[in-house]
């Protein structure tokens, strides 16, 4: 309706954490490179979280190695790219968001690589109408978010670098080793302005991977994030991660929910790993990755269920189904893999025969 107020179901990382942000760089009286908003020790802190001098608290947006994230926020700081590596899930797409809206304050910059991500997406396009009309000129250029980036100094990203095809890829060299976008139509160039630099994530788990080149991968400094390393950790940022989005979604709070977040967490972790938690039984792994992304994702599923179709209290009748989704991607080898666990694990385990029943109910 016209003059109703909307409100992003997502907003970007810069607009949702404007405050911690600002609080930041009010406190922040450490040296910054050239256009950054703030030092790396700031940005460092933004994403790990702390408490600053007057009390502000600064949430974690990244739960993991404090050394990953300072190498990670030490490459964007000189002049090589930073890559982000990692298997699915494990948080690569919201580092970069976060990396990009505390360096730059500004994460948008975005190339989403696909198997169809054409070169234009990388360097530049043209406004084919203003082209046909006045002929060829900057006025008829359409700038990538990278050209962009590199004319004003800021932060661009390319998320699944390994999804785009080879010889668009390799349309980064130029870019990252002599800091220039040629435009031959024109006989002109674009020289990167002081401040820019580029974050890609990648993974060579899913299908539809190209390898990147020599040549490009010399190019980045490559930062491997990895899985959580305990199930508390997991558990955690599962935990949170749910609030964050049950609140966006206006969903009301469910109680007690970190026991089913808990067991949501166990059996991705032990399908994921080959072995129960004890070390004891050794299990077949299933085709998908079960990430915590994943794991993220039914959690959330099962609070809207528990709100929308039940008491408002998660239970094992709520994520059952959500957890089958994500194991059996297969429906000949995973279901059997889940099958096995389900009666050899699931069946016998103290305090999950909720969460068995439930899971042999859908599974019929």
């Amino acid at each position: 309706m016209p003059g109703t107020e909307t409100q992003a179901l997502r907003p970007h990382a810069e607009d949702a954490f404007a405050g911690e942000l600002k609080a930041l760089a009010a406190a922040d009286d450490r040296p910054r490179p050239a256009r950054w908003r703030l030092s790396p020790w700031a940005v460092a802190t933004y994403l790990l979280g702390g408490t600053l001098p007057d009390g502000t608290v600064i949430t974690p947006k990244y739960v993991g190695p404090r050394r990953v994230v300072e190498v990670a926020v030490t490459t964007l700081a000189t002049d090589r790219a930073l890559l982000l590596l990692g298997v699915p899930g494990t948080a690569k797409t919201w580092v970069s968001e976060h990396l990009a809206a505390a360096v730059s304050g500004d994460s948008t910059l975005l190339v989403q690589g696909t198997a169809g991500t054409a070169e234009e997406a990388v360097r530049y396009g043209w406004d084919y109408a203003r082209l046909l009309s006045h002929g060829p000129g900057r006025e008829a250029l359409v700038p990538s978010p990278v050209m962009r980036a590199m004319a004003q100094g800021t932060t661009a990203r390319i998320e699944e670098l390994t999804r785009i095809p080879a010889d668009v890829q390799d349309t980064l060299i130029t870019i990252l080793s002599e800091k220039t976008l040629p435009i031959p139509e024109l006989g002109q160039e674009v020289q990167a302005v002081r401040g820019f630099n580029l974050i890609a994530t990648a993974n060579d788990r899913d299908r539809g991977v190209n390898d990147l080149s020599s040549a490009l991968r010399r190019r980045f400094n490559t930062v491997v994030l990895p899985l959580p390393a305990t199930a508390e950790e997991e558990v955690g940022i599962v935990a949170r991660r749910v609030d964050q989005i049950g609140r966006s979604l206006e969903l009301p709070a469910a109680p007690d929910a970190v026991e089913e977040i808990r067991r949501v967490v166990t059996v991705f972790r032990e399908l994921r790993d080959g072995v129960t938690a004890d070390g004891r039984t050794r299990l077949k792994s299933p085709s998908g990755t079960l990430s915590t992304a994943e794991a993220i994702s039914v959690v959330t599923g099962g609070l809207a269920l528990a709100a929308h179709f039940g008491d408002g209290v998660l239970r094992a009748g709520d994520v059952a189904a959500g957890v089958l989704g994500a194991v059996v991607r297969d429906p000949a080898a995973d279901r059997v893999v889940w099958q096995e666990y389900l009666e050899t694990v699931v069946r016998e385990r103290a305090g999950w025969k909720d969460f068995y029943r439930a899971c042999r109910e859908v599974s019929a």
